[in-house]
């Protein structure tokens, strides 16, 4: 199965977070500076490469969390902001020092790298949006120990004028930028124009300095991601669980298992590290108020739950039948699901659980499988009752003791 792939034959991935800036523009989701904290901590201890902690200066929130910064040991901690006002010093502007100065030892700067938003969301000429970049970056780097130039609305822009898209990126990589990362700003890319559009830019950016970050409006941002992944490009953004503006941001917690167990990448969080994926999902999501949607793959509660009467067969016999990769591995657990769908083996399974073994004739099997099909025809659920399904098994075989007589 996936655990005999030899992790990190194919190099190494650089994992950069951003839930807790991009995951905070998620509507109904407010991280306190407590809960910034907090989730800083478990991402540090996962091992992500990168964690954007916010913008300094922009809101109390963020600046709280910055002063003093968190102290990480696995990760670095980055400062998000943008390029320089038009018509102004890098040095002379006080939101883009508030960001530099912000104690982070990294930098991440995003600039727009489309005609059509320099031009109407900026205002400015093209040649001064390059002058932007180009000086926002060589100032940055005399402040921080490492800058990351996230290239905004780069597909859009790219569709539009290739040229000047890459002259921005040239603007960046020549001022000292770490990383340049290509971002799908308005989530409309889709994955096979995401592969031919990176294999021209690795033409004047090196994969080794290449990063991606798409967002999930066409319901692809993962897949987007992994094609870059497999493009050349060397650092992943995203968030947990995917959370973000609008339909979200690319899901670090289904990224992470494909790209070590799926595509044989290694990466800041190790094998051993990815059996924590579920509790890190959870711990989390737990964060922000919400529930995680039961189907989440690889970590929700039905993610390795079979309900059909073939498929908990065939899990009976051997796993690899219905389950793509073992549910162990993330931490998490495979169910199996009684109802008037799942047929004998989810009978067996939940007696040799409940210690009823010498019910596995079968008569008696096929008896109790009858009754909950009746029992569901008439409106009772056993799906997620466990507890009520075994009251049932064992007041079928006469195994339940009279705990009381309602006179």
């Amino acid at each position: 199965m996936e655990k005999k792939v030899k992790q990190g034959k194919n190099g190494r991935i650089y994992i950069f977070d951003t839930t807790l800036r991009d995951g905070a523009q998620t509507q109904g989701i407010d991280f306190s500076v407590g809960d910034k904290l907090a989730i800083s901590k478990i991402l540090d201890d996962f091992g992500v490469d990168y964690i954007e902690g916010g913008w300094p200066g922009a809101n109390p929130t963020d600046n709280a969390f910055f002063d003093p910064p968190p102290e990480l040991k696995n990760s670095k901690l980055v400062s998000f902001g943008m390029t320089r006002r038009a018509g102004m010093k890098p040095e002379e502007d006080a939101a883009l020092k508030a960001v530099v100065e912000s104690g982070a030892p990294v930098t991440c700067l995003v600039g727009k790298t489309w005609d059509f938003q320099v031009e109407v969301a900026l205002g400015v000429s093209l040649e001064e949006n390059l002058d932007m970049i180009r000086s926002t970056v060589e100032y940055a780097c005399t402040v921080v120990d490492e800058v990351i130039f996230d290239a905004e609305h780069f597909f859009d822009g790219y569709k539009s004028n290739p040229e000047y898209t890459k002259k921005c990126l040239k603007a960046a990589l020549d001022a000292g930028a770490r990383w340049v990362v290509l971002c799908d700003t308005n989530g409309g890319t889709l994955h096979f124009e995401i592969e031919d559009i990176i294999e021209d830019i690795k033409t004047i950016v090196p994969g080794e300095k290449l990063g991606i970050h798409t967002h999930n409006d066409s319901q692809t941002a993962v897949a987007n991601s992994l094609s870059a992944i497999k493009a050349g490009a060397r650092m992943v953004q995203g968030t947990i669980n995917g959370i973000g503006e609008r339909c979200g941001n690319a899901n670090l917690i289904s990224i992470l298992p494909a790209l070590i167990y799926k595509m044989g990448y290694r990466t800041g969080v190790s094998g051993k590290n990815l059996s924590d994926l579920t509790r890190v999902a959870f711990t989390v999501h737990d964060r922000t108020g919400r529930r995680l949607r039961a189907n989440a793959p690889y970590v929700g509660r039905s993610a390795f739950a079979h309900k059909g009467g073939l498929h908990v067969s065939g899990v009976e016999k051997d796993p690899r039948l219905y389950e793509h990769i073992e549910p162990e591995l993330l931490g998490n657990a495979r169910k199996l699901v009684v109802s008037h769908q799942s047929g004998k083996a989810a009978i067996i399974a939940y007696l040799r659980q409940f210690g009823l073994e010498e019910f596995y004739d079968g008569a008696q099997v096929n008896s109790l499988l009858d009754v909950v099909k009746q029992k569901e025809f008439e409106g009772y659920v056993y799906d997620g009752c466990e507890a009520s399904f075994e009251i049932l098994a064992r007041r079928h075989v006469n195994k339940l003791p009279a705990y009381f007589e309602l006179k």
